[in-house]
């Protein structure tokens, strides 16, 4: 049995906003600001191996540049350190994204009555920078991100959690996401219906194993018009 569609919940990063764009131009920045201030490095080197720390202790970790600069002298210059961070938050800011249709499908889905959340394994920190960067944190009923349960997805604590604080069943929400083995596995197995981001897609995914495919966010709105008038 299908029931009505009462909330839309969405992961955050590469899902609503294109993070890795993102994180692309903000590492880029920090590079050239080392080398401006007078680090001896390849760009190309220096990016590749900013990037594998980033590989290794995740996308969120805050003390990239730290680790960088300690691998390639065995201690932190804090002119270089510095000049780094000063860069990607400059460059942070300015390449954060919305992909497109993001805030038409929201404030549609808003005015259809449905409830708005979001799912993010991010610290509460960045995930609420990101969001009020962009002027959506107006926008969403609940926000629970990794601070809040202490586990990633798909662990299923953070979708059960945000069906609490929406006052919705499981199967009442719709997930939305860009990455199969967290948020379609963790939303399906507390009785979601999901929706993969493919339009966000950054890792060559063939089979979503989702209910619905996107390849463009504001196929929502048609879907939940679709499900709830079945």
């Amino acid at each position: 049995m299908s029931y009505s569609i009462k909330a839309v919940i969405f992961d955050l990063d590469n899902t609503l906003l294109d993070f890795m764009k993102m994180k692309d131009a903000a590492i880029h920045s920090a590079v050239d600001a080392m080398v401006e201030a007078g680090l001896t490095v390849k760009k190309a080197e220096a990016v590749r191996a900013i990037k594998e720390i980033y590989n290794t202790k995740g996308y969120e970790y805050q003390e990239v540049f730290d680790d960088y600069l300690r691998g390639r002298s065995g201690r932190v210059n804090y002119k270089y350190l510095a000049s780094a961070i000063v860069a990607y938050r400059r460059a942070k800011e300015a390449s954060l994204m919305l992909y497109p249709r993001v805030n038409v499908t929201l404030m549609m889905l808003a005015k259809m009555g449905l409830k708005l959340g979001v799912v993010s394994d991010a610290p509460s920190r960045e995930a609420w920078l990101r969001l009020c960067y962009l002027n959506l944190h107006h926008l969403f009923d609940a926000v629970v991100t990794l601070d809040d349960t202490g586990v990633q997805k798909p662990a299923p604590e953070p979708f059960e959690k945000i069906c609490n604080l929406l006052e919705i069943r499981p199967d009442e929400a719709l997930m939305v996401g860009d990455w199969p083995e967290k948020d379609m596995v963790g939303a399906r197995q507390v009785g979601m219906t999901t929706a993969f981001a493919r339009y966000g897609d950054t890792l060559g995914v063939v089979e979503s194993g989702a209910d619905y495919d996107l390849s463009d966010i504001y196929q929502l709105v048609d879907i939940v018009r679709e499900r709830n008038q079945s």
